[in-house]
């Protein structure tokens, strides 16, 4: 990204908007763009518990992607601590942008000044298909805007993580007449905008995109810049496991070919497989090998329902040792 100032017309927007849960001056910093490691990763959505030993955890990962939404009660602060390990790993948590879970406590409330997702009914775009909790929600819809990062994304990072995991923000590859979340070009352009808005309210905090790998966000651009120079990586499930998507894999490569940097660090390209079981070793190993052939960050999981369970695959290893933050 070539300069910093971009960024201004976002960050006076934000400042102008005086409504409750508005930016603060005294909003916790992240760590910098980009990860000083890209391997091994891990996505795991269970509680602290179910995870098992932090300390192992912590030694095992450079990324280590949560859920860290305090209502979930998942993970404390010290325990984002621990797998933090002294700046030495990069946590970040799951947010789901394209969709809203009814089971978040931000479907029925919100702050004064937010508009919740239930009450929100002018941005709901239909339910959504196979997940019975959630609603494909309009990503152009100023409230919704306004909840997810003034409201959704700052308690996140005051749980003490250094970014956001988004999810679902396919939602803007979908079409207007699209029955499973329908998205115009005033939505699709919307979901963009709303990933420069949390970019700019957290400047220093890691963001990763689930999917959403087509060529509508790697060629896309918002009202200052390219929609790529916001991201530090981008994540993709099914790669290689259960089956190939070889769609995905070439999406992958393209957004490689774009040899973005930054924060002067290598821009993470994960893959996330399912293999059925932590026992699948020889799966995995398969699915591995066409991952890093082509240079992606790899891990497999048992399946997408599930991520409650640590795989820990002995043929992960890291790339690069990051020096730990002071």
């Amino acid at each position: 990204m070539g300069s910093f100032f971009w960024l201004v017309p976002f960050m006076m927007a934000l400042v102008a908007d005086a409504g409750a849960g508005a930016l603060s001056p005294t909003s916790p910093t992240g760590p910098g763009r980009g990860f000083p490691a890209t391997a091994p990763w891990l996505a795991f959505y269970g509680d602290a518990g179910a995870m098992g030993s932090l300390d192992r955890v912590a030694e095992t990962f450079r990324i280590i992607n949560i859920d860290a939404d305090p209502d979930e009660g998942n993970f404390t602060p010290e325990q984002i601590a621990v797998l933090r390990a002294r700046g030495r790993n990069r946590v970040i948590s799951y947010l789901n942008l394209g969709s809203c879970e009814r089971s978040r406590s931000y479907w029925k409330t919100a702050p004064s000044g937010f508009v919740p997702c239930g009450a929100n009914r002018k941005a709901h775009r239909g339910a959504y298909a196979g997940y019975s909790d959630e609603t494909w929600m309009d990503v152009a819809d100023a409230d919704y805007q306004r909840l997810m990062v003034d409201h959704v994304a700052q308690r996140l990072v005051a749980a003490g993580v250094d970014g956001f995991f988004l999810d679902n923000l396919e939602i803007v590859e979908h079409g207007p007449t699209d029955r499973n979340g329908a998205c115009d070009a005033r939505c699709r352009q919307g979901g963009l905008e709303l990933v420069a808005r949390l970019r700019a309210a957290f400047p220093d905090h890691l963001i990763v995109m689930q999917n959403a790998t087509s060529d509508v966000t790697r060629l896309g651009h918002i009202a200052n810049g390219r929609f790529a120079d916001l991201l530090d990586g981008i994540a993709h499930e099914s790669v290689y496991a259960p089956k190939l998507d070889r769609m995905a894999e070439r999406e992958l490569l393209a957004w490689q070919g774009l040899r973005l940097r930054p924060g002067g660090h290598p821009f993470f390209i994960g893959v996330e497989d399912y293999v059925g079981s932590c026992r699948a070793t020889s799966r995995a190993r398969r699915a591995h090998a066409r991952a890093s052939a082509r240079g992606f960050s790899f891990y497999a999981a048992d399946r997408s329902a599930g991520q409650q369970v640590v795989c820990f695959w002995p043929f992960l290893a890291a790339r690069a040792t990051p020096r730990p933050l002071p």
